[in-house]
């Protein structure tokens, strides 16, 4: 366990228990060894409201925007807490091979499809990213919801849904088969909104 993210984990646990209670819905879909998290992406604290609602016992390292990464102290507690950054708009081979190496050895990584936030809480289209990742890897996706709108003293849901393997014809999918994947994760995604009741 990385103990930045278990403090960081401990300062924030009576924050969120008090201020906005999360609660994880479908927890028993969580799968054992690495898994690609993919989840909607509403607002900036979407990645803190997962990482509450698995627990310490299911530790997350996230993709985030590059940008973050040079915030001060925030930018420091990111990068040593299991947080790396990619460079959105191109081909980040750095990201990626990091990407890779926390799926390979069976950790858990948390990626946003969309590439970026819809504060509506409307579902974006997905790059192709997460799904060249989790087929490389050999890895089961697993789609999240969270709600748009965090509630203050409310339970907040955050929901998991059933873990899978994308489905290819090749080894080596052709974009089209990518992009299919992706297309079929944010309707997955977007198929949890119910069971959150909002």
């Amino acid at each position: 366990m990385n103990i930045i993210y278990i403090l960081a984990y401990i300062v924030l646990w009576p924050v969120f228990r008090i201020f906005k209670p999360t609660r994880c819905i479908n927890k028993k879909n969580f799968p054992e060894g690495g898994a690609l998290l993919c989840a909607n992406h509403t607002r900036m604290s979407d990645p803190l409201f997962v990482a509450y609602a698995l627990g310490l016992k299911h530790q997350i390292h996230v993709m985030a925007k590059e940008e973050v990464m040079h915030w001060p102290i925030i930018g420091w507690i990111l990068k040593h807490g299991g947080i790396f950054g990619v460079k959105r708009g191109q081909a980040d081979i750095g990201a990626i091979k990091t990407a890779m190496k926390y799926l390979k050895n069976g950790e858990l990584l948390l990626m946003f499809p969309e590439g970026t936030r819809h504060q509506d809480g409307d579902m974006g289209d997905a790059k192709t990213g997460a799904a060249m990742l989790a087929v490389r890897t050999g890895v089961p996706i697993v789609p999240i919801y969270v709600p748009a709108e965090k509630r203050w003293f409310r339970w907040n849901p955050v929901v998991i849904g059933e873990p899978y393997y994308p489905e290819t014809t090749s080894k080596r999918p052709t974009p089209d088969e990518y992009k299919a994947i992706a297309e079929d994760l944010m309707r997955r995604i977007e198929a949890l909104q119910p069971q959150a009741g909002r």
